[in-house]
């Protein structure tokens, strides 16, 4: 199938063509039809399918087909996270100016003056955050009462980060009679519960299994000690020559802490959680995506919000606990046919959380020994390091040569402090005199003690006589 077979007007075609698409993925040949059509929609696809195009198309298209009386949105995407915001608004922009469309995005984090003043010019697609939709609305900058279209992108990860409030309120701002999409990557009996809520009859399309990874990525997993991930991260990328790396953690503070080891290693890193300013993350990931900044170090709030042409290495520093977090990630890689690696540094205790991802998978992902870093491998030379060897020293991370250092200083220490003793006795023979004097006064002073001892008793006894 190809695009023209899918109900388009040319300006639309024209723009496909200039992004360099040539023929439209399954999510899209199936997706776009319906919903032309007049559907409601439950899709599952998991990330990096196409399904953007795939609901962006089909409202430009039919938003196009006759113009709007007011200035407020007719079309509105939720999406969980900024970063997905602005990649879903960069898409639809795409198209929308083809047809003399508007579009915007808003989302938290930046001030909102500038997205007021936006909205005052009139748009007609608004791809938004839940919590700052909700600012816009209470404080009566946007209404949502000429909606034609609702979209929930990536709604599963919307409820996992507790948007369930947000999202009835939402709906009680936003006429009953209107089209409604949702697209999600797993189908949970939440999303169930929230389809039903929201969806008319609607039609359901599926093009892969929510288990499946794709099929470009190559999956890799090494067996390490916990104390010993970040020798090996560091050791895999500088080995490797990895120029882009996106490494996954379980926390921001060990997102952060990772950052700055890695750093002091002389690698070019940035750190990308929700602590950070919208200013800030954006700037990180222009810089990124240019190959300014050789190592992302992100937790999974950029895990589906993250859309890098050519990102060729995935690391899963943290195994996710959650088995369907680990298809996301590595969805960051492989994207659009191209190949990519996916790498996950399992240590012990996470030995379950990976049993539960192969599960998922239905495969065993290949475990790949590495010497002198994963578990039961050969230590290599410059492991043990020997201060002696130039050669050596240079290979040895500066952790390990700090460790050495501190343990012979230590041992010379020791061998410094069993010595004195001796040398003092060498140069004078009145040692042994002080030494037996101060004997003899221990035990004068035991036997006078013994001696009070003995006096209070017999005193004693003699009180109990009396008495």
């Amino acid at each position: 199938m190809s695009f023209d077979q899918l109900g388009l007007r040319d300006e639309l075609l024209k723009a496909i063509k200039t992004k360099g698409y040539t023929k439209p993925t399954a999510i899209q040949a199936k997706a776009i039809p319906v919903i032309i059509d007049g559907q409601d929609i439950l899709a599952r696809a998991q990330t990096g399918t196409g399904k953007t195009d795939a609901f962006g198309l089909s409202i430009v298209e039919i938003l196009s087909r006759q113009r709007g009386k007011e200035r407020q949105p007719r079309a509105l995407v939720l999406t969980p996270t900024r970063e997905l915001a602005l990649q879903v608004g960069e898409s639809i922009k795409e198209y929308a100016r083809r047809v003399s469309l508007r579009c915007t995005v808003v989302y938290g984090g930046v001030r909102i003056d500038p997205q007021i003043d936006r909205l005052k010019r009139g748009i007609d697609i608004l791809v938004a955050t839940p919590g700052r939709l909700l600012d816009l609305v209470g404080h009566r900058h946007v209404k949502l009462s000429n909606l034609e279209f609702l979209v929930f992108d990536e709604a599963d990860r919307m409820l996992d980060l507790g948007f369930s409030e947000e999202i009835s309120e939402i709906l009680y701002h936003i006429p009953a009679q209107r089209r409604t999409m949702l697209f999600s990557a797993t189908y949970t009996r939440q999303i169930r519960n929230l389809a039903a809520k929201m969806l008319k009859d609607p039609k359901f399309i599926e093009v892969t299994p929510r288990t499946t990874a794709a099929e470009s990525i190559v999956q890799k997993v090494h067996l390490v000690d916990q104390s010993n991930k970040r020798a090996l991260l560091i050791h895999l990328i500088t080995s490797g020559g990895w120029k882009r790396v996106l490494v996954f953690t379980r926390t921001r503070h060990g997102a952060n802490k990772l950052t700055e080891k890695l750093v002091a290693q002389k690698l070019s890193a940035e750190v990308l959680h929700s602590s950070k300013s919208q200013s800030f993350r954006t700037r990180t990931l222009k810089s990124f995506k240019s190959d300014e900044i050789r190592v992302l170090v992100a937790t999974d709030v950029a895990a589906r919000g993250l859309d890098i042409i050519n990102l060729p290495i995935v690391i899963n520093y943290d195994t996710p606990s959650v088995p369907e977090d680990y298809v996301h990630r590595i969805g960051r890689t492989g994207r659009a046919g191209v190949s990519g690696i996916a790498v996950s540094l399992v240590s012990h205790n996470e030995k379950p959380y990976l049993r539960a991802i192969e599960k998922l998978l239905k495969q065993k992902i290949p475990v790949e020994k590495v010497d002198g870093f994963t578990a039961d491998s050969v230590v290599p030379e410059y492991v043990l390091f020997r201060p002696d060897s130039a050669a050596i020293e240079k290979m040895t991370d500066k952790d390990i040569k700090d460790m050495v250092l501190k343990r012979d200083t230590s041992k010379e220490e020791l061998k410094a402090r069993k010595a004195k003793p001796k040398d003092s006795g060498k140069r004078s023979g009145s040692v042994s005199r002080p030494i037996s004097g101060r004997k003899k006064k221990k035990t004068g002073n035991k036997t006078t003690k013994s001696g009070s001892r003995s006096s209070k008793a017999s005193n004693r006894g003699k009180t109990r006589n009396r008495r």
